[in-house]
């Protein structure tokens, strides 16, 4: 599996409306057939830092491949210090 692509609430907002032009909508509503179709499933993450809650989302890529290609469709949604908190 290889490592998620983080992204803040607000960004995935704004790419899950681009993603719900793109493909029919039954793509986002169910996790097995985005995995299948975009290779990926979606989850949001929360983390406590100075005594407050942060929620960001994640998206899970079972396919390197359809990482690569999700990236270079959707890249401009996927912010720079992504790809550095990933290392």
């Amino acid at each position: 599996m290889s490592k998620p692509v983080m992204l803040s609430t607000n960004r995935w907002l704004d790419l899950r409306a681009r993603l719900m032009e793109d493909f029919p909508a039954s793509v986002m509503l169910l996790s097995w057939k985005c995995k299948e179709v975009l290779g990926f499933t979606v989850r949001t993450h929360e983390s406590i830092a100075d005594g407050r809650r942060h929620y960001d989302i994640r998206l899970d890529f079972y396919n390197e491949p359809k990482r690569t290609m999700f990236l270079l469709k959707y890249g401009e949604y996927v912010s720079v210090d992504t790809f550095d908190r990933m290392d």
